[in-house]
């Protein structure tokens, strides 16, 4: 029998707080698993060996002069030390600023200097080679702390190996009192200008999410996660590090996306955490061994599929017993369990969320007991507001509001939500956070919703926002006008909605492409000049120009080139010069897709 061991909110009070309640009551447990490059092993760290790490961290950052209120910020990808460094600048009262490893360097000096931070903790060269160009125009930061050596003799002062910079014990700094409602955490996300907007989330705010969040789901102190999606992710952050913090669970870091397939069998977690995209990739393959197989493959992997979802119907309450459900002993280890193994084979439950899971990919892992339970959030809400249960799962919606998070339905179908989760405000930016909080603590979250026997389906966007395939969400109209900046582009549109990556369609001003053209040795008269490679790399590489104020995620990856201009008599363009882009995409079907192709 499991049982659980949560700590409460108020035991926590802080989350330095619930890290040293962890450490104290269950020492010993494994906490972290990390991939040793040295030794090429996987090796294992207790809570308290990570705790007294901690304090080492704390000691030195102690020795830099920063008071409670400044900011620090972390570069790193998922590991053991983006924990370790986050706890030790909580416990002294400092506020931890996350940033993106493949965020572009124009986007961070933004970042740095927004937030005004002090101390910077990246990995390496790699980290060191993109800030190299930015680190002159960044008085504000004293110190950039490097978890390898930099190796660059151009390097200033500031740029400190980890090792040399930590004492060689612990020390017993004693951290300020600190308030729970105090502001612990920037972060920050996308905004429709383009530039990011800081969103302030308080340990409270931390902390009654993950509260609200167990009681939907139990975790175990034997569960295993397998932390994947980056931590500067809200979702990454709240549910696979403060969750397992405050339940006792343990965390692996998977080396990295591309090592993810073999990561899964070796962890074997029992919980994940993911974003559509991983499950879009597990589902390719599976159909793609499918169609290259024999018909009676298919027709037994569909029978595992169909007979697997009745029965998942049947235990949620929806639909009666069928004789047909005998028949899944035999296919579930035919069938279902070879798709169980190749995500470990000890897999109780994932989570989905940052973006819609489409119906068809749910269907299949349920209907071959792979329970995928949705949810929903902002990372103004930290993050999460709705999420279906393990007995209450429509696959379709995005669940129920957790505890303690109200939610209504406003003007135009619009998802609000009020509850000790929402964010203090963003940064600076008073003006941002009246328009989407209400004086009451309403916010607005652009979602528009409709509700059916208390689940929430997402139905649309009050804003055109893009959600992506790994849920980041970017604004297309502010990078279209970005771009069309560039008098070679008369019309721009950005396309991803549910994609890998961006792509555009872009309307050629006829004058610049035979420039273009020329300049490149090229004759402009050419009826394949716009599948010309030259012209379309060199196309990519300006609409990225104009592009560096964006995150890095905001970044196009391939293009399509159309002579013919979009207007209101062609019926692409409405009377008041917006683009129809339904018409636009329907038009031009063939053309996108051939974007995608390989992916």
């Amino acid at each position: 029998m499991h049982k659980t061991d949560v700590i409460t909110p108020e035991e926590a009070n802080t989350l330095p707080g619930a890290f040293r309640v962890r450490a104290q009551r269950t020492p010993d447990a494994v906490a972290y698993v990390q991939y040793d490059e040295n030794s090429k092993s996987w090796k294992s760290y207790s809570w308290a060996e990570t705790e007294s790490e901690i304090l080492r961290w704390r000691e030195a950052l102690s020795r830099d002069g920063l008071k409670p209120g400044d900011r620090v910020a972390m570069m790193l990808r998922n590991c053991r030390e983006w924990v370790i460094y986050d706890q030790a600048a909580l416990g002294l009262g400092l506020v931890t600023v996350p940033i993106y490893t493949n965020d572009r360097p124009q986007n961070i000096r933004y970042i740095l200097e927004d937030a005004g931070v002090r101390v910077l903790l990246i990995e390496g060269k790699e980290q060191w080679q993109a800030l190299r160009e930015i680190h002159s125009q960044l008085a504000g930061l004293t110190r950039v702390i490097s978890l390898e050596p930099v190796e660059d003799t151009a390097s200033p002062s500031t740029v400190t190996h980890a090792a040399q910079w930590l004492p060689d014990t612990p020390g017993a700094v004693e951290g300020p009192q600190i308030d729970p409602d105090g502001l612990a955490s920037i972060v920050y996300t996308s905004g429709t200008t383009g530039k990011p907007k800081g969103v302030m989330l308080s340990h409270t705010n931390f902390l009654r999410n993950v509260w609200a969040s167990l009681k939907v789901i139990d975790f175990y102190p034997d569960d295993r996660m397998l932390s994947f999606l980056p931590l500067s992710h809200a979702l990454e952050r709240t549910g696979g590090y403060y969750l397992p913090v405050i339940a006792g669970s343990s965390v692996a870091f998977a080396r990295s996306v591309l090592q993810l397939a073999d990561d899964l069998l070796t962890i074997k977690p029992t919980i994940l955490i993911s974003v559509p995209r991983i499950f879009e990739r597990v589902f390719v393959k599976i159909q793609e061994k499918l169609h290259a197989g024999p018909a009676i493959s298919r027709k037994l992997f569909e029978s595992a599929v169909n007979i697997g979802y009745r029965r998942f119907e049947q235990r949620q309450g929806r639909a009666d017993w069928s004789p047909s459900l005998l028949a899944w002993p035999i296919l579930e280890k035919l069938v279902a369990k070879k798709v169980q193994a190749r995500l470990g084979g000890r897999l109780r439950f994932a989570v989905s969320g940052g973006a819609p899971l489409s119906a068809e990919i749910a269907r299949l892992f349920i209907g071959l007991g792979i329970n995928i339970q949705q949810g929903y959030g902002l990372t103004e809400t930290s993050p999460v507001i709705t999420a279906n249960s393990m007995e209450n799962n429509v696959p379709a919606s995005v669940g129920i509001p957790i505890e303690g998070v109200e939610i209504r339905v406003g003007e135009h179908d619009e998802l609000l939500t009020r509850s000790r989760c929402v964010m203090m405000g963003y940064w600076n930016q008073p003006e941002a956070t009246r328009d989407v909080m209400e004086p009451d603590g309403w916010l607005h979250t652009g979602d528009q919703v409709k509700i059916e026997n208390g689940h929430v389906f997402i139905t649309g966007r009050l804003k055109d926002i893009i959600v992506m395939a790994n849920g980041e969400k970017v604004p297309p109209a502010d990078m279209e006008m970005a771009i069309a900046l560039d008098g070679i582009f008369d019309q721009v549109m950005v396309l991803g909605e549910g994609r890998p990556y961006l792509t555009a369609l872009v309307v050629l001003n006829t004058d610049e492409l035979s420039r273009l053209a020329t300049e490149l040795g090229l004759d402009p008269n050419s009826n394949e000049l716009l599948s010309d490679d030259r012209i379309n790399q060199e196309i990519l590489k300006r609409i990225n120009d104009q592009l560096q104020d964006f995150p890095g995620y905001a970044q196009i990856r391939r293009v399509g080139l159309i002579r013919e201009p979009w207007d209101i008599d062609s019926g692409f363009m409405t009377p008041t010069m917006k683009l129809r882009r339904a018409r636009i995409m329907n038009r031009y079907g063939d053309l996108i897709e051939s974007l995608y192709e390989g992916h």
